[in-house]
């Protein structure tokens, strides 16, 4: 074992104290983390970069750490794109690493402006990170993408623009067809419980209550007065179902289910949301657009 770390120790060392050289005929090679920056960088950039997200699917960011097999390809990245505000809490020594060793990193979050940013005082970074949940917010980080792409790669300048247009588009489309959605569903009834608080932007944009049995991050443990607390909150509003997350154990939900049934009223687990990451990119739960269009329908189906 101590061979191990030792190797891991040196292994960091080095790449830290000498940049990767530059290999030809390579295609400009972006390294993401979330499931959810991985397919926004493929939109944009086709086949016409490499895109190597170290992240997969049902991986919770908030608790993530960098394998070894992770700073390697960071290290030998040509540009590096995380979310920010601390969603990536574990990984935040890395990347100031990468920035040591002149790599250019950047954070979609910092494309957005303060008040497209919900505040938070219980989460590290004082704001919400859970951008991407807000459609308006996610149009405009493409853009703002689009346009730092284009400065990092000019040869693929063109590529990006002309993606990005047609996805601005798409996104548009998914806000329209959402809302007709969501507007079946009557806003007395639109009351979201979860099993982290990672659903606020969504319910901004959409008009939900959003209520989390855990903090903004899963690494905050949900007690017996929050179960107790929100299974009163379930009762008192009739709420129909709550929801698991895909990249959450569902134990602490079904522990609220369980203390809603033990008080004399029912409540069911009304699906599983993908909240921190996608799922399984050969199915349209891996797209950011079929995510959420599946989200939305999942909801207001069981919320009916």
């Amino acid at each position: 074992m101590r061979k191990i770390i030792t190797f891991f120790v040196l292994f960091i060392s080095l790449i830290a104290c000498k940049p990767s050289a530059k290999k030809e005929n390579i295609k400009f090679t972006v390294v993401t983390t979330t499931t959810m920056i991985t397919d926004l960088v493929k939109v944009l950039g086709g086949d016409a970069i490499e895109v190597k997200g170290i992240m997969g699917a049902g991986v919770d960011p908030h608790l993530y750490k960098a394998s070894e097999g992770d700073v390697t390809k960071l290290s030998q990245a040509d540009l590096i794109i995380y979310n920010g505000l601390h969603l990536e809490g574990k990984l935040v020594d890395v990347f100031e690493k990468m920035n040591q060793m002149g790599k250019q990193t950047i954070a979609l979050s910092d494309f957005l402006s303060h008040d497209q940013i919900i505040n938070s005082e219980m989460f590290a970074s004082s704001h919400d990170p859970h951008i991407w949940f807000s459609i308006e917010n996610w149009k405009t980080i493409t853009s703002g993408l689009v346009k730092a792409l284009s400065k990092a790669n000019p040869e693929n300048k063109d590529v990006y623009q002309k993606n990005g247009a047609a996805y601005l588009k798409e996104l548009e489309q998914l806000k329209t067809e959402m809302t007709v959605v969501i507007e079946s569903l009557p806003r007395k009834k639109r009351i979201l419980v979860t099993a982290h608080d990672a659903f606020s932007y969504f319910g901004k944009e959409f008009d939900f209550e959003v209520v989390g049995l855990q903090g903004l991050s899963t690494a905050t443990e949900a007690g017996v007065k929050d179960v107790q607390r929100i299974s009163d909150f379930i009762i008192e509003n009739k709420v129909k179902a709550i929801f698991i997350e895909s990249s959450v154990p569902k134990r602490t939900v079904e522990a609220l289910q369980a203390s809603v049934e033990s008080k004399g009223h029912e409540v069911k687990i009304g699906g599983q949301l993908f909240s921190d990451a996608l799922g399984n990119p050969t199915e349209e739960t891996g797209k950011y657009i079929g995510m959420y269009t599946y989200n939305v329908n999942t909801i207001v189906n069981a919320l009916k």
